[in-house]
Formats: C-alpha cells, sequence, structure tokens
C-alpha cells in the first residue's frame, strides 16, 4: 500500500490508535454487540420491511438536534434531493471547493436526517460546501440506480461551477461503495475525475462468500455477514447490476484514503481495495482504528476517536483541494 506522504504521519495499513478506544467508545462497542447485532442478525431484509426499517431510522434521527454552526440549502433533482451545508458566517462558493458525501445505510437506510452530523462537521472543519445526497434506495430502485443518482449529483457540481480538482467524494459503509462506483462511472462517462476519494467502513466488494473466512467477521460489534448476504441479494443482481468497485478499472482514480475498524467485517474490502489500488499505481492510505465499531465516525461524529479520524479526513481533504489549485495555476 502506499501512502500520501506528507499528508498523514502514520505509515498505511497500520493501526494509528495501538492504546484501544476511550471509555465512550468502549461503551459504543457494547451497545452495538449486545443491543444491536441481535436485532440486525434476526431482522429479515426483504423489500417489504425495508420502508419499514428505514421510516423508524429516519423518525429516531429527527429526535437529535440539528447540527449548529452551518447553514442549509435545499437542492431538488428528478427523484431525489440533496442538502448543501456550509459554514455559518460565509457563503463559500462551490467554486473554492467542495466535498460530495454520500451517506451509509445498506443501500436501503438512511438519509440526510441521519447523517447531516457528519455532513455539518465536514463543513465546519473544512471549510467548505459539503453536498448531502439523499440518493434512490432499495427497494425503490437498485444499487446501479443509487449510482445514477450520486453521478447526477457530480453532474450537478460541475455544471454548477464546481471545479474536479476541487471536490473530493466521501462516504461511509454504503456510501462509501458509492463514493468508488460514482467516481468509476464518471471517468467511463468521460467525465474528469473528482480530487480524492475518502471511504469511512466502505463497502468495497459485494462478493459475500470470500468474506466467509475472513476472521473478522465474528468480531465485527453489529455487521453480521448474513445481513450484508440478504442485502446483496436485492440489490446487486440482474443484467444492470452494479460491479464491485475493487474489480472496476483502478488505474484512473484520484488520490485515497481508507478508515475503517480494526476488527470490522469489512476491513476485508478495505485491505484488498488497497492491495488494487497499489497495483494500479493509485496513491491510497489505509488507517485501521482499534476498538471502534463500523462506520463510527459517521454514527457518533462526537466521539473522540470520530474527532480524531474527521480531523485526518480534513487534512486529506484540504491538501487535495490544496493540489487542485496549485494545478490549475501552474
Amino acid at each position: 500500500m502506499v501512502a500520501i506522504r506528507g499528508e498523514f504521519p502514520s505509515e498505511p495499513g497500520v493501526v494509528v490508535n495501538p492504546d484501544g478506544g476511550s471509555l465512550t467508545s468502549r461503551a459504543l462497542w457494547l451497545a452495538c454487540r449486545g443491543l444491536v447485532r441481535p436485532v440486525v442478525r434476526h431482522f429479515p431484509i426483504t423489500p417489504l420491511t425495508m420502508p419499514a426499517a428505514s421510516a423508524v431510522v429516519d423518525a429516531l434521527a429527527r429526535l437529535r438536534p440539528s447540527p449548529s454552526g452551518v447553514e442549509r440549502e435545499q437542492v431538488w433533482l428528478k427523484g431525489f434531493r440533496m442538502e448543501i451545508l456550509r459554514p455559518g458566517g460565509g457563503r463559500r462558493s462551490l467554486r473554492d471547493g467542495a466535498v460530495m458525501y454520500m451517506h451509509g445505510g445498506g443501500f436501503f437506510l438512511c438519509g440526510l436526517d441521519t447523517h447531516r452530523p457528519i455532513a455539518a462537521a465536514l463543513a465546519r472543519r473544512t471549510g467548505l460546501p459539503v453536498l448531502n445526497v439523499a440518493y434512490r434506495q432499495l427497494p425503490d430502485t437498485s444499487i446501479a440506480g443509487s449510482v445514477d443518482d450520486c453521478l447526477t449529483a457530480y453532474r450537478w457540481l460541475l455544471r454548477h461551477g464546481a471545479d474536479p480538482a476541487r471536490i473530493v467524494f466521501a462516504g461511509d459503509s454504503a456510501g462509501g461503495f458509492l463514493t468508488f462506483a460514482t467516481a468509476l462511472r464518471a471517468l467511463a462517462a468521460g467525465l474528469p475525475a473528482p480530487a480524492g476519494l475518502v471511504g469511512l467502513s466502505p463497502a468495497l466488494d459485494l462478493n459475500c462468500a470470500a468474506k466467509r473466512d475472513c476472521p473478522t467477521a465474528a468480531r465485527d460489534a453489529y455487521i453480521p455477514l448474513s445481513a450484508l448476504e440478504q442485502m446483496v441479494r436485492y440489490g446487486a443482481f440482474g443484467p444492470d447490476a452494479e460491479p464491485s468497485p475493487v474489480d472496476g478499472a483502478l488505474a484512473g482514480l484520484p488520490p485515497v484514503l481508507l478508515i475503517v475498524g480494526e476488527d470490522e467485517l469489512l476491513r476485508y474490502d478495505c485491505e484488498l481495495m488497497a492491495r488494487r489500488l497499489t497495483a494500479a499505481g493509485v496513491p491510497n492510505s489505509l488507517e485501521l482504528w482499534r476498538g471502534q465499531v463500523h462506520a463510527f465516525a459517521s454514527i457518533v461524529p462526537n466521539l473522540p476517536e470520530s474527532r480524531a479520524a474527521l480531523g485526518r479526513v480534513t487534512r486529506f481533504v484540504r491538501a487535495r483541494i490544496e493540489a487542485g489549485s496549485i494545478a490549475r495555476t501552474a
């Protein structure tokens, strides 16, 4: 694996917090293991149950107070909507740079309400507009349809003056899949690549059989392999199925930052992607975080470890935006 030198103090593929998690992150891990995992393990993921689960998650998310320090602007496109979050006190133009964020949720859960806190945190930290994309999900569309919407969002950014050399794609879990799939789809369509890609516990390989012997499959705090298999069954098959990003033509991708829990099921995906990115000559950095649950930075952005991880994402984003600005003036 290749580190992006000068941007990260650690070597790629190593644990960046070797002393493990804080007391609060440990409490989150225990809650996920003891309460969330049994529910996820026994909840039947079908086209009939997906809308009900989504409604419950969205209702719970709306109980949280709205993030402070940001201004929100709603954008409606055909079939889905987006939200631009800007740091309060200044109307930063999309021409100055932007982050396009794709939320996680297994391709059928979550949306603007659930992921507004992390989008707002990135806007405050980077000082840039963050486009939070509420793409269509299962069962209303396939995973390929979700990618279609994210590509539409990227085209919208380009039409509204955003410089691709100053745009960074980011996403967690299923949104990490969309981060890479959208970049690959953009290249295939002849569009310019964004400046960088950030995956937070990204799902990058939908080949569940390859994960059955993965040692972290039993250690993941709340994502059982059976749940991933059920989701893939309904969203990833058919003549127009979206290929896994790890199987894509990776050579044209921009620099990549991957952050994942040391004991996550999806560590397998990240390590496989890091190896293939390196083979394709794409600069990448893979960070393993000890004692952290799946997508910890997006679930609870105010955890000590989440703040540290988002700080690293911020440095990556700023470095990629700066590199794009230098390239334009050279």
